[in-house]
């Protein structure tokens, strides 16, 4: 019988028989076979002297809320965690930013943009959980498809802050015939504010002048939007 209190033995990979280690799991069975903890130690390769990189991996995605809560957590937070360092931290950011632009990448070469719901599909698991507000602009061709997706902005979204020719500066370089405003509020409530009301009839007014259509405005929220078209704000 353990003793009370003890901890429980968590055996380390190379301790695993070979069918049962991520890597190996990987190779036979590939990546889609694997949980995200699985994955993880893979990026990983080795846990700390006494603790399996499975447990690291599992302890990281428990403590920071998974793999959105994780692509959050800053560089020097990952580094102060009992398994990683900074040569580990790294890893993970760096394989965490490569999947976002892949999907990034691969949702604007296919991407149309018919209603806010397309836009929310792009954006809003990513924008949706920022810690700071951001800005961005979908940059569109006569078909509605997304050209790119550049950030105009980062941080607080006002008529102080947003000069209307900056705004529409990647869409001139671009030739872009027409423009999405997104932008998020880290409160996580997309509820219009009376500012980005502003900000909208601003753009729509330069835009007509640079013959440049200004399609939307969406507030992302957590897990919730806003078009500011469908209720008629700014858009009269």
């Amino acid at each position: 019988m353990a003793r009370s209190g003890a901890v429980e033995y968590q055996p380390l990979i190379k301790e695993l028989p070979a069918s049962e280690r991520p890597r190996e799991r990987l190779k036979q069975y590939g990546a889609s076979s694997l949980s995200n903890a699985e994955l993880l130690a893979v990026i990983l390769r080795t846990g700390a002297a006494s603790e399996s990189v499975l447990n690291v991996a599992a302890r990281l995605l428990a403590k920071f809320g998974g793999l959105p809560g994780l692509s959050r957590t800053s560089f020097n937070e990952l580094c102060s965690q009992h398994g990683l360092g900074k040569a580990k931290s790294a890893q993970i950011k760096a394989a965490l930013e490569l999947g976002r632009r892949l999907l990034s990448t691969e949702v604007e070469e296919r991407m149309t943009v018919r209603s806010p719901a397309d836009v929310a599909n792009l954006l809003l698991a990513e924008m949706g959980f920022l810690e700071q507000e951001e800005l961005r602009l979908l940059l569109l061709d006569t078909r509605n498809q997304v050209l790119a997706v550049p950030q105009v902005y980062k941080g607080s979204v006002n008529t102080s802050q947003v000069r209307i020719g900056e705004l529409f500066r990647d869409a001139v370089r671009q030739n872009s015939p027409a423009i999405i405003i997104v932008h998020n509020h880290p409160s996580g409530d997309p509820t219009p504010s009376p500012e980005d009301v502003t900000v909208t009839e601003q753009a729509l007014k330069a835009g007509k002048l640079l013959d440049i259509d200004v399609l939307d405005h969406i507030i992302f929220g957590r897990q919730r939007y806003v078009s500011l078209k469908e209720r008629g704000l700014g858009f009269g």
